[in-house]
């Protein structure tokens, strides 16, 4: 359960106090949406994974920030098990991050490398619990729960002034 981080790349800044602070500001996220037992994958990539990526499932040739993959689209019933087994984990989806967009975006917006890395891990949870940000109305919604879970671990926007 909980949050899974892979690195296809040797990325310093992806040390275990970072993994850490992602896994738990992550597993937050889930508890808070009652998925305790959700499991999800956190990839961190390069831009021309991010890019083929975009380019393969999106139609858009470009890199990206972050994609979200989410393996429960619609309403599957759920498996019936007996009241002795143990719930396997739900798995939610996966999350690719591109280091290098998100290094590129933390020195534009001038915060640190950790509050753009958990705000895009943010997004992409958010993505995979049903959030969009195709109307203004959606932007501000899953804005304004992105900031209520920064805000909660000292990253918010107002932390940063």
């Amino acid at each position: 359960m909980g949050i899974i981080v892979d690195c296809d790349y040797d990325f310093p800044e992806i040390d275990q106090r970072m993994i850490d602070t992602l896994v738990a500001l992550g597993e937050k996220v889930l508890r808070a949406y009652h998925r305790e037992t959700a499991e999800v994958g956190l990839t961190f990539t390069d831009d021309a994974t991010i890019r083929q990526l975009n380019k393969e499932y999106r139609g858009i040739d470009a890199p990206t920030d972050v994609l979200s993959f989410a393996l429960a689209e619609g309403s599957e019933e759920p498996l019936d098990y007996g009241e002795e087994e143990e719930l396997p984990p739900e798995l939610l989806g996966d999350i690719v991050i591109s280091l290098p967009r998100a290094r590129e975006q933390a020195e534009e917006y001038g915060h640190p490398l950790t509050r753009e890395v958990l705000y895009l891990t943010v997004h992409g949870l958010l993505h995979l619990l049903g959030y969009d940000h195709q109307s203004e109305e959606e932007k501000r919604e899953m804005r304004a729960e992105e900031e209520r879970f920064l805000q909660a671990e000292g990253w918010g926007r107002a932390d940063e002034e």
